[in-house]
């Protein structure tokens, strides 16, 4: 019977997902609104067709600290340091002000101040997905205003770890009930300090020292069904270890995240894992719609109003004048403080736990995810708002200004062996941002010592591509040395990323054609150029002036590359193509004697 309960339970969420998601999507009011809406529905408040959503909701949030672990690998050094004006500056300081502003307004409608504070800082986070996607769909992704608010929302990623952390220490009684969870229940105060650091450094150490070998080993069996296993296994032992100590599961996986940051193996975790986030979260999303109670909400329809209204107006006015103290010009400021206006994702999270802590009562905290969703819903609308009144002055698309911040790749450059490194040396000597992916383990291994910077990932899986930043780079450079894999690549990039130019390595004239016919733009035949530079070489060695040398070699390069081109019209019929080949061959042997009779060659003085 339980098992009957529980697959009509899977039916029962995953239809209101299949359903409402897209209708939200086509609305323009994203897929967090969607999943919020279809939980609402099916919940006790509307259709009842669940009546306790809080046995999915210990099951969800796996995909919360799921979350939190992704999160974490994004967290290097070397991005914070880039991105230190938008992080530390902005980013803290939006989360510092509103926080205490949003609490001084709670403490005057007469909450207790525990209350207010840890429902002010809350409420300073806004939503990854929705300004992300509402920045995307306008084309402002690589303005000021993007950069900006990217920087903003990944300090507030990160704050929500100590505001994790601090919720229990704000309930009056909480702080001696933490102390009597997990394996150390009944032990005395130090030991669980030192517990906490003991658990802190074997996270780091495992991390570091172990983990990454047997990625490594496991990735040299190319098993990727192990390798997925292997990243779930460290994020639960991670989790169970953090909550054994009395600390929270999504702490311990960001701390995780953070020590894989900087390892080879970060992206290929990110496409692993990615699957099991969107479903989860999406399952968590909807269990805290079902929770929504809609009759306390009705009675207090202007209390709503009101909160949404104030939560909009403050943050606004807060991102406005942190960013025009640092000089940012208005524009920028206003468009980046609408788009930040809304409550975020990590609110349900954060105010579950408050809750759940008696920091916050149930009805406030009923209330607030209510408001949370509302304002997340008028996102969209606010952002239009602000084109409406700002006028023809306030472009919503300025230009990019001095110091933007932008860790976005120009190219992907897939397959980092010998053809691939001179290629991205090239790139990079001349500034541009590189992302590589090598499916080598042993590669990856040996080019990192050396000190290039290179991720371990099959470079032919979709969301693999989408977490090295193909929806974002202007070049895919397929160096990829397996033909079939290459193929594969050129036409999943041209059929899901048409913003990329690709240029594309080939084994050999049929090779090329493949790939053009899959949709590369560029092809290079791997031996072309190196036995044409031989071959002007070998001239020179028989005793043709270097001028000479040259200019045969570009008269050859240039009517081969003719060739290819006429050859490319009957690619397919193997008949036909035997034949217009030979032709071609037999003309280009013409063309090239006739350059010759032109400019006959010289002896080398």
């Amino acid at each position: 019977m339980e098992g009957s309960n529980l697959l009509l339970m899977a039916l029962v969420y995953l239809a209101a997902g299949v359903l409402a998601v897209p209708v939200a999507q086509r609305l323009g009011l994203g897929s967090v609104l969607g999943y919020l809406v279809a939980g609402l529905l099916i919940g006790p408040s509307a259709l009842a067709f669940v009546h306790d959503p809080a046995e999915v909701m210990h099951f969800a949030e796996f995909g919360v600290v799921i979350m939190l672990f992704l999160i974490g690998l994004e967290v290097q050094p070397s991005l914070l340091w880039h991105m230190r004006t938008a992080f530390f500056g902005l980013g803290g300081l939006q989360v510092l002000l509103s926080g205490l502003a949003l609490a001084a307004i709670g403490v005057a409608f007469g909450l207790d101040w525990q209350a207010a504070v840890a429902l002010g800082f809350i409420l300073s986070l806004s939503s990854t997905a929705v300004v992300l996607q509402s920045l995307e769909e306008k084309g402002l992704r690589k303005t000021p205003t993007g950069q900006a608010a990217q920087g903003i929302l990944l300090f507030q990623d990160v704050a929500t770890i100590p505001m994790i952390a601090a919720l229990p220490l704000l309930a009056d009684d909480n702080v001696s009930n933490a102390a009597e969870t997990g394996l150390l229940k009944g032990y005395p105060a130090w030991v669980h300090a030192a517990a906490v650091i003991g658990a802190v450094v074997i996270v780091i150490v495992v991390g570091r020292f172990l983990m990454r070998p047997a990625l490594r080993y496991i990735a040299k069996i190319r098993s990727r069904e192990i390798f997925t296993a292997a990243a779930l296994l460290l994020v639960v032992g991670v989790s169970l270890l953090m909550q054994a100590v009395g600390l929270s599961a999504a702490l311990g996986a960001f701390l995780a995240g953070v020590v894989l940051a900087d390892s080879e193996f970060r992206r290929e975790l990110e496409g692993d894992i990615e699957p099991f986030r969107g479903l989860l979260l999406g399952l968590f999303f909807m269990s805290v719609g079902a929770s929504v109670n809609l009759a306390l909400a009705a009675q207090h329809l202007g209390l709503l109003a009101a909160m949404v209204f104030g939560l909009m107006t403050v943050k606004t006015a807060i991102v406005y004048g942190i960013m025009r103290v640092f000089g940012i010009p208005s524009r920028t400021a206003a468009q980046t403080g609408a788009a930040l206006s809304q409550g975020g994702e990590f609110a349900f999270v954060l105010l579950g736990l408050a809750s759940a802590a008696g920091v916050i009562a149930a009805d406030v905290s009923s209330l607030s995810v209510a408001a949370v969703a509302i304002s997340m819903a008028l996102t969209p609308f606010a952002l239009i708002l602000y084109e409406r009144l700002a006028g023809p002055g306030f472009s919503s698309k300025p230009e990019p200004e001095a110091g933007a911040l932008e860790h976005e790749p120009d190219v992907i450059v897939a397959g980092f062996g010998r053809f691939g490194q001179i290629a991205a040396r090239l790139l990079m000597v001349n500034k541009f941002n590189i992302s590589t992916l090598d499916a080598s383990a042993e590669q990856v291994e040996l080019v990192r010592r050396f000190g290039r910077r290179v991720y371990y990932g099959d470079a032919t899986r979709l969301d693999l591509l989408r977490a090295a930043g193909a929806a974002q780079a202007k070049l895919l450079i397929v160096a990829i040395d397996d033909r079939d894999q290459a193929e594969a690549l050129v036409e999943i990039a041209k059929q899901y990323f048409p913003n990329l130019t690709i240029l594309a390595r080939a084994y050999d004239r049929r090779h090329a054609y493949r790939l053009l016919d899959r949709g590369a733009h560029v092809v290079e035949r791997e031996t072309f150029e190196g036995g044409l530079a031989i071959g002007e070489k070998a001239l020179r060695a028989l005793g043709l002036a270097p001028e000479a040398a040259a200019k045969a070699s570009a008269s050859f390069r240039r009517h081969d590359e003719d060739m290819v081109a006429a050859l490319a019209k009957v690619w397919g019929d193997e008949e036909k193509f035997a034949v217009a080949l030979r032709e071609t061959s037999d003309r280009m042997n013409q063309l090239l004697a006739a350059d010759l009779e032109e400019t006959p060659p010289e002896p080398a003085r």
